[in-house]
């Protein structure tokens, strides 16, 4: 009996473990694979070492980002730490979600 209650913690701890660690690593290891998939000519970014520039150019390993006016700088697309949102972007979705605040609710 009493192996039978060893074995069973044991597969809750594995059980425990899988969705701690092993599920959510798995899920970022996704997300970021979309984001490179996804990257596009024109983008702007941030590498992880900080370097903000526009993507210039794409190839399967690596792209082309530019930095500063005639700068290109050469890097593996693994190095994209994410992409910017533009400032517009941001004013829009602000805006849409302060008219939907100020927006009155009718009481009746």
């Amino acid at each position: 009996m009493q192996g039978l209650g060893s074995f069973s913690w044991l597969i809750i701890f594995g059980a425990l473990m899988y969705f701690m660690l092993i599920r959510p690593q798995q899920k970022q290891k996704k997300q970021r694979q979309e984001l490179l998939d996804n990257l596009e000519k024109g983008d702007k970014i941030v590498t992880i070492g900080g370097i903000h520039g526009t993507v210039i150019s794409i190839k399967e390993d690596t792209m082309v980002v530019q930095v500063a006016p005639n700068v290109r700088l050469t890097m593996q697309r693994s190095a994209l730490g994410f992409v910017r949102v533009d400032d517009d972007e941001k004013k829009d979705t602000k805006a849409e979600e302060t008219k939907q605040i100020e927006e009155p609710v009718e009481e009746e």
